[in-house]
């Protein structure tokens, strides 16, 4: 059976998957698109084998999984789509309602860390479809994540506070972040060495295929979407796609205020798939 493979459908994974599309190796995976709560789920429930996943979810079951090196998503300061957009300065948002994003469990931790350690405050919390209108109805601030983020980096709205959560981070700890790593399930790669060998091999080529032509991925994104090619060569750039020892370093940070403050069990070991 052909490995089953995740797909975010966010702009920020498009230039890992444009290079499977222009090398033709689709065909020797079945893919798979959702959210990265929806992925999540996925991959915990065995009905994928291989996909990006939420940081905070692979330290939540990282007995069960491994990390492809040399592939994550992350940023060394601003990010660009992931945004806490407020009605009030974030210092004035103790004990305000904010809604978070349903499509993130990484992003909803790290705000929480930010607000805690950064801030010193514990706003109230709830989970929300991602539709900016609709959550500041109902709430003082919502957090976004995606392509909806991406909108606010475009153009905050009007009489709005917009706080990029990549450069909080950076302000907070001084470190690199990273919000979602590419795992694999160890059962399926004690099975299928090969095979999970390969597919690793074929999203670092993709990658790499991707950042020498990434002025094309560009363009070619712009068709389909409300932003220029400019816009989303910049934005690409701005990302990072390594998971280099700044990287890994700024990680385990992450994790260990997470588990400070009680949403993880423990520190995870970074467990990497010999490629």
């Amino acid at each position: 059976m052909r490995p089953r493979v995740g797909h975010i459908q966010f702009i920020n994974c498009l230039p890992l998957y444009y290079g499977l599309v222009k090398s033709h190796v689709l065909w020797d995976v079945d893919l798979i698109k959702g959210t990265p709560t929806e992925l999540n789920r996925c991959l915990i429930e065995e009905t994928l084998d291989i996909c990006p996943i939420s940081s905070i979810e692979y330290a939540r079951h990282w007995r069960e999984f491994m990390m492809v090196p040399d592939i994550a998503v992350g940023s060394d300061g601003p990010v660009t789509s992931i945004f806490l957009v407020s009605k009030f300065s974030i210092q004035a948002l103790g004990g305000k309602r904010i809604a978070l994003t349903n499509t993130s469990a990484t992003s909803q931790v790290l705000l929480k860390i930010i607000l805690r350690d950064g801030y010193g405050i514990d706003p109230i919390c709830f989970e929300s479809p991602p539709n900016l209108g609709a959550m500041l109805l109902e709430a003082d601030a919502a957090l976004l994540i995606g392509d909806p983020a991406l909108q606010i980096h475009y153009q905050v709205p009007p009489g709005l506070y917009a706080y990029d959560l990549g450069a909080e981070w950076k302000q907070l700890t001084g470190l690199k972040m990273v919000f979602a790593v590419w795992a694999i399930r160890r059962s399926y790669a004690a099975n299928n060495p090969a095979v999970v060998r390969e597919v690793a091999r074929v999203f670092i080529k993709s990658l790499r295929y991707s950042e020498q032509r990434i002025d094309q991925v560009a363009k070619d994104a712009a068709r389909w979407e409300p932003f220029s090619a400019g816009f989303l060569q910049e934005y690409f750039m701005t990302l990072q796609y390594g998971f280099d020892a700044g990287h890994q370093a700024g990680l385990l940070e992450y994790y260990r205020r997470a588990s400070a403050l009680g949403y993880i069990a423990e520190i995870p070991r970074l467990d990497f798939l010999e490629v």
